[in-house]
């Protein structure tokens, strides 16, 4: 399954992509780093600059026809920059429109709140997030993976970096049901 790894030219918590990334190679899928610039986007760990990683392609080049399903990584400034970019919210929704899987964990759940795809949907963040959410019509709960299934597609969740072995573990377990 080929899979859309959907972050902003800079702000992206590196383990939050690189663990998902690795799983999802490892489990034999092809993981697509995609984003609103080509070139290479910029990781960061927490607020310090991380490593540099080469973008695939580039949203408004491509569109959820070619993936399997889609994982967003949070980081802070990630998913705000993700937001405020109509062509990667039309192409987060675009996936919840066709049905298919989508992961996110930590802060990268701002971008759903823009795609207007969490009302009626249950899911966990960042506990910072969880005003934003409710305020978006979703029910937020405090859970270290949370799989929803109340809508078009499945959307897997998750708090923190202290997470990422269940939200890996679920994510492709959840991906293998659709692919």
């Amino acid at each position: 399954m080929r899979i859309a790894f959907l972050t902003a030219p800079e702000g992206v918590e590196q383990v939050e992509l690189t663990e998902p990334w690795q799983a999802a190679k490892d489990a034999g899928h092809e993981p697509v780093l995609v984003s609103t610039q080509s070139g290479e986007i910029q990781a960061f760990n927490h607020l310090d600059k991380a490593d540099t990683f080469p973008v695939d392609e580039v949203v408004g080049e491509t569109s959820a026809d070619s993936f399997g399903g889609l994982v967003l990584p949070g980081g802070v400034a990630n998913p705000d920059f993700l937001r405020t970019d109509e062509k990667a919210v039309a192409f987060v929704k675009d996936f919840f429109t066709q049905g298919r899987p989508v992961a996110a964990i930590c802060h990268a759940p701002w971008t759903l709140v823009e795609a207007d795809v969490v009302r009626g949907r249950v899911l966990t963040s960042w506990p910072s997030l969880a005003t934003d959410l409710r305020n978006a019509g979703a029910t937020w709960v405090d859970e270290q993976v949370k799989v929803c299934d109340h809508g078009p597609n499945r959307l897997i969740t998750s708090r923190k970096p202290d997470d990422l072995k269940a939200f890996c573990e679920t994510y492709l377990a959840e991906f293998a049901k659709t692919g």
